[in-house]
C-alpha cells in the first residue's frame, strides 16, 4: 500500500503517526505516574449510556477501568510512535475515542466549542487514516521485530 506513495505522502503519514502517538502516550503516561488520578469524575458526569459508565465507575470495577485507561493510552501511543502493530493500535485508539466521546455527549454539542465533531472524532479519523494506509510500514519497527523467531507468528499484526 505504501509503495505507490510519494515521499511527501509517506512523511505526512509518519508525522501523523508520531503526533497521534505522542498525544496518546503523554495522556496515558501522565495518568500512570499520578497515583491520585482516577476516571471516576469523568464517568460520574455521563449523560448518555449512564448504566454502562456507572458500571465502569463502580467500586469493584473502577481500579480495572483506571488501569485499562492509563495503560491502554500509554501502550497505544508507544505502538504508534514505534510503528509496531499500528493497525491494531489504531483500532483500539478509535474504540477509546468513542468511549471518551459518548458519555458527555449533549447532542449535537459534544462540548462548548463543537457541533457534532470534537477532538475525539478528529483523533479517531486520524487513527483510521493510519490504519487504512498501513502507516506502520513507514519507518516502523514492526518489520524488524517480525523477523525474530519469537514474533514470527505475529508477523502480519506487527507490520500493519
Amino acid at each position: 500500500m505504501t509503495g505507490g506513495m510519494t515521499r511527501s505522502q509517506r512523511y505526512s503519514l509518519l508525522l501523523l503517526r508520531l503526533t497521534l502517538g505522542w498525544t496518546f502516550f503523554y495522556a496515558g503516561i501522565t495518568k500512570v505516574i499520578d497515583p491520585s488520578w482516577s476516571a471516576a469524575g469523568f464517568l460520574a458526569e455521563a449523560k448518555t449510556f449512564v448504566p454502562l459508565y456507572s458500571w465502569l465507575a463502580s467500586p469493584g470495577i473502577l481500579p480495572v477501568t483506571n488501569a485499562l485507561n492509563a495503560w491502554g493510552l500509554t501502550l497505544i501511543g508507544a505502538a504508534l510512535i514505534l510503528g509496531i502493530a499500528v493497525r491494531f493500535s489504531s483500532f483500539m485508539g478509535m474504540l477509546v475515542m468513542a468511549l471518551y466521546y459518548l458519555p458527555n455527549l449533549d447532542f449535537p454539542y459534544p462540548n462548548a466549542h463543537a457541533y457534532l465533531v470534537d477532538e475525539h472524532v478528529v483523533y479517531a479519523i486520524g487513527l483510521l487514516v493510519l490504519a487504512m494506509f498501513h502507516a506502520g510500514r513507514i519507518w516502523g519497527l514492526g518489520h524488524i521485530l517480525a523477523w525474530f523467531p519469537l514474533f514470527n507468528r505475529f508477523r502480519r499484526t506487527l507490520t500493519r
